[in-house]
């Protein structure tokens, strides 16, 4: 028979919720000391996040800004969506602190989670995931840290 959904819930700064085998809208901000990522850094984090993909996690969508970070996934198996953030977030702080000279904390602690519950609402995430350059940066025609996978 297989196993139920688990759902736990804990809190950091922000209460987090996690429900086994569900998709998630994560989001997370750098630091407010530090200044917003060049697109080389940028590259550096999207390289963290696609690092993975297939193997601890299913990327759907995600958009590296230069102030924050949108992410769609689907964590593969018994992997936990705590691990899985921590080891975007820690590898693109080290890459970014020993190549590009920053300093300090890259990020802020806590990450805001979203569990996906509908299919509507996956899409209507999506989009939102993808547009985020553009209600940015209006005249955007196109945007490299960005993919619907």
């Amino acid at each position: 028979m297989p196993k139920e959904p688990e759902l736990h819930t804990f809190r950091n700064r922000l209460p987090q919720w996690r429900l086994t085998g569900s998709v998630y809208l994560v989001t997370w901000r750098l630091s407010e000391n530090q200044a917003p990522l060049a697109p080389a850094e940028r590259s550096v984090v999207v390289s963290a996040i696609k690092h993975f993909h297939d193997q601890r996690y299913r990327l759907l969508a995600y958009v590296v800004m230069d102030n924050h970070v949108h992410v769609l996934v689907q964590p593969l198996g018994e992997v936990d969506l705590s691990a899985v953030l921590h080891s975007w977030k820690s590898f693109a702080a080290n890459r970014l602190q020993r190549e590009h000279r920053r300093t300090g904390s890259v990020w802020q602690k806590d990450s805001h989670t979203r569990i996906i519950r509908t299919e509507d609402e996956l899409y209507e995430s999506a989009a939102y995931v993808l547009d985020n350059p553009r209600r940015r940066w209006p005249e955007t025609a196109s945007y490299e840290w960005a993919e619907y996978m």
